[in-house]
């Protein structure tokens, strides 16, 4: 069976795949995923916007002017660090904090050099302070949602899923992250709010992964013959396909405004949702997956109660083994012919000679020969006449 044709029917249902038995793939996979992207927060570093390191931003149209003139003509107004960007017919421009003369001045250029009027140049300044403002509201807002999410699925499920879903979002969080800091796309506000939306996805999956597990697993007992892996794994292949068609169907608008938007239409601002939109609702769809329900079952098959199942099933199976490789015995030594242990060589019964019947025959039963001894007595047979009936 080829993999596209494997993959096909797993996701038409006709298949289950064993993906709670291959945890070790999951977890090199996550792995080189994890160390990919602390390497990029590490080396590249996130590219934080203006709104959370502070800076001056302007606004303009300049449509016959390239990315090289408008950077000249900012930077001839006194400014060192300036980012150029295109969002349609506008540009904009983030430059480090200035004072209001270094503002009027960079304006002044850009009026100048790139023939824009001096009404239709935009300039915001932002603080670094309300940078740092925006970044402690975000890391609140975060910390509030794990608390909530940690209780929620305590009380409606257990702690061990609770854990699970919160490493899975961890997981989410650590790699969208990376692909942010390789990419070099600037976090801003927008971005945080795609960061708290993929929770939210990644977290459904989970929620619905879990109520199946809870469900398949809640009539295991001692005389189970499933084991909790087992039956986690089936309900997992039962939710597979809901779970890719859901992602899959929010993922491609994602897609659209991202890619589509971002390069045909110069949707500046969305492609920082988007991209965290898009990496995360992979990611997520992912861990909650492989990453969240392996690691539950883990934590499941170290309980008493399903360890003991899986010990009663072993048990039966080595029993059944030796039931059958004991019959194969007894119908191989009856096939060939040989006594069985305590008869006498050749097939003789315990007094000597053979004997013709069958080998259960005579496994079962025990062949007594007896000899006569002394003079026979037999009826005296008289002459011929007598015989004849005469005298």
């Amino acid at each position: 069976m080829g993999l596209r044709t494997a993959t096909s029917r797993i996701y038409r249902g006709e298949i289950s795949a064993d993906i709670v038995g291959r945890p070790k793939i999951w977890y090199t996979i996550s792995g080189l995923l994890l160390a990919l992207s602390i390497a990029g927060l590490i080396v590249q570093g996130l590219n934080f916007g203006v709104e959370f390191k502070g800076g001056s931003v302007f606004t303009f149209q300049a449509k016959s002017s390239s990315i090289e003139q408008v950077r000249t003509a900012v930077t001839d107004g006194g400014a060192h660090q300036a980012i150029v960007q295109k969002a349609g017919d506008d540009w904009r421009v983030t430059t480090e904090s200035m004072d209001s003369a270094h503002v009027t001045q960079v304006k002044s250029k850009i009026t100048q050099e790139l023939s824009v009027p001096a009404n239709e140049v935009s300039t915001q300044v932002v603080g670094a302070s309300w940078g740092g403002e925006i970044q402690k509201k975000a890391w609140q807002a975060l910390i509030v949602f794990m608390i909530l999410i940690i209780g929620y699925l305590s009380v409606a499920f257990e702690w061990r899923m609770a854990v699970a879903a919160v490493v899975a979002l961890i997981h989410d969080l650590v790699i969208t992250a990376g692909v942010y800091a390789w990419s070099g796309f600037e976090v801003t506000p927008a971005t945080l709010l795609g960061f708290l939306t993929i929770l939210g996805y990644s977290l459904y999956d989970a929620v619905v992964v879990f109520d199946m597990i809870k469900e398949v697993t809640r009539p295991l007992g001692p005389t189970s013959k499933t084991t909790y892996s087992e039956a986690a794994n089936q309900a997992l292949s039962s939710t597979l396909v809901r779970s890719l068609n859901t992602s899959l169907v929010a993922i491609l608008p994602v897609g659209a405004i991202l890619f589509i938007g971002t390069t045909l239409f110069g949707a500046g601002t969305l492609k920082d949702l988007s991209l965290a939109l898009f990496v995360g609702m992979i990611v997520g769809t992912y861990s909650s997956i492989c990453v969240a329900t392996p690691l539950l079952v883990q934590f499941k098959e170290r309980e008493p109660k399903y360890r003991q199942i899986r010990e009663n099933i072993a048990r039966r199976e080595r029993n059944a083994t030796k039931q059958v490789k004991t019959a194969k015995v007894t119908a191989g030594a009856g096939a060939s012919g040989e006594p069985p242990a305590g008869a006498a060589p050749g097939g003789a019964a315990s007094g000597g000679g053979s004997d013709d019947r069958p080998a259960d025959v005579r496994s079962t039963v025990t062949v007594r020969k007896v000899v006569q001894t002394g003079p026979r007595q037999q009826p005296k047979r008289g002459t011929r006449q007598q015989r004849r009936g005469g005298k």
